[in-house]
């Protein structure tokens, strides 16, 4: 008989952590632990070695991607599985950029998410299939619109309007931005048209895929 995959799960809600040791209570899966940041994850993960880690994207000490980056940049073992409630493309392609060996939303099955946890614990990698194919028809479109555009902007972007678009890819609304920088929302939505208007893009997913894709935000 196969051992039972050692699982670690991370999320800063105690609430959803105890769902998916719910969903996920099983023969062949051993939670091991739990994690309710970023900075945690990194400590568990290096002493516990789980076989999978689910890790939630949105936390407040360190968000999830940056801790995924940490894991691989250590070359842990851990294969990590991204966990989020949200459909943000550029959640999804920053995590794919950083290593992600899955990308499942928080609405899943408890079949689909014991088989994703199943699947990436032998090596294969899973992404959420309709939100894949979103984003990609996305992308298409965005590269389609691009056609024949600069690959880098003309006009360079300000030191402040490069804050506001790093906020921005990691999916935060103007008013967040505006806390986070504390500017007002208003001076914030004037920085975002002002972004979208020197990247000659029309919405705020194109303007995070072409700065991720240019290589303005990592």
């Amino acid at each position: 008989m196969n051992e039972p995959i050692t699982l670690l799960i991370i999320d800063d809600h105690p609430m959803v952590r105890a769902g998916l040791r719910s969903l996920l209570t099983s023969p062949g899966i051993d939670i091991i632990g739990e994690a309710a940041g970023g900075a945690e994850a990194i400590r568990k993960i290096t002493q516990l070695t789980p076989q999978v880690a689910l890790m939630d994207i949105r936390m407040p000490d360190m968000d999830g991607i940056a801790a995924l980056e940490q894991v691989k940049a250590a070359r842990l073992p851990t294969r990590i599985i991204m966990v989020t409630t949200y459909k943000n493309t550029t959640y999804l392609l920053r995590a794919l950029a950083a290593g992600a060996d899955g990308y499942v939303l928080k609405d899943i099955s408890r079949e689909e998410l014991l088989a994703t946890v199943q699947a990436v614990a032998a090596g294969e990698s899973r992404v959420d299939h309709a939100f894949l194919q979103s984003v990609l028809r996305r992308l298409n479109d965005s590269s389609q619109n691009q056609a024949g555009v600069a690959p880098e902007p003309e006009d360079p972007l300000t030191p402040r309007e490069m804050d506001v678009l790093q906020l921005l890819v990691e999916g935060l609304t103007n008013q967040a931005i505006a806390q986070v920088l504390g500017l007002s929302a208003g001076t914030v939505k004037g920085y975002v048209q002002t972004i979208l208007r020197k990247l000659n893009v029309a919405d705020r997913t194109q303007a995070a895929v072409r700065a991720i894709r240019v290589g303005l935000i990592k």
